[in-house]
């Protein structure tokens, strides 16, 4: 026999998707019974696990019968206990498969390059890929079109290019994005002059990722 607490709790749930304890002849402590879908004279129910389609009349292995459905609802029988459900607008959202890790494909342009649109602090930035940059690098005037003030917020220091020694400054972006691959606080190296001409994606940002290299395609992939 079910107990009074038992009964009213499951008296009190008329929810489209429901958890409705009962106990089992078997012995097990409860059994769960999830309405999923409702259509004229059929319903869809997950019962301890298991789901079925049954139609009026039709009573499931675990002996629950359907006595009437339709989209506004549902009438089940159990152990001579009538389970009326109604349609209120909630549901349960179904359990998904874990979410894929974020990546970015970046194809290898006529150059031999490659290169990709992303964004620093909110600001459309043209990318070029560079494995040998620690940092991401732009030159002065990027820096200051992306409302970096380095010379402010900059730490002072040299680096060496393939031709000479420059001064730079070393800055934290706040956020990097690139595709659906977000990451915050990225440092940077801003360059006083010219170089580079384009903004470098160094390894401050992709130290952290998964990449592999599919002929002209480069998969960035962040790890979770």
């Amino acid at each position: 026999m079910r107990s009074a607490g038992a009964a009213a709790g499951c008296a009190a749930r008329l929810v489209v998707v429901l958890a409705v304890c009962l106990a089992s002849p078997a012995g097990r402590a409860m059994q769960d019974l999830h309405v999923v879908a409702l259509f004229k004279d059929r319903v869809v129910v997950v019962i301890d696990g298991v789901r079925h389609l049954l139609r009026a009349g039709e009573t499931s292995p675990e002996g629950v019968r359907v006595v009437s459905a339709d989209s506004a609802g549902a009438v089940f029988e159990y152990q001579g206990r009538t389970l009326e459900r109604r349609l209120d607008g909630r549901s349960r959202a179904a359990v998904s498969a874990p979410a894929a890790a974020p990546e970015h494909h970046i194809y290898r342009d006529t150059r031999g390059m490659y290169r990709t649109v992303g964004s620093i602090n909110g600001l459309t930035v043209d990318f070029l890929v560079d494995t040998g940059a620690s940092a991401i690098a732009m030159n002065a005037a990027q820096a200051r079109r992306l409302g970096i003030d380095y010379l402010v917020e900059g730490n002072s220091t040299f680096v060496t290019t393939a031709s000479d020694v420059i001064r730079a400054y070393k800055v934290s972006l706040d956020v990097v994005r690139v595709g659906a691959i977000e990451r915050r606080n990225v440092d940077a190296l801003v360059m006083d002059g010219a170089q580079p001409q384009e903004v470098l994606l160094g390894m401050s940002f992709m130290g952290d990722l998964e990449m592999s290299n599919e002929g002209n395609r480069l998969i960035l992939r962040r790890r979770y």
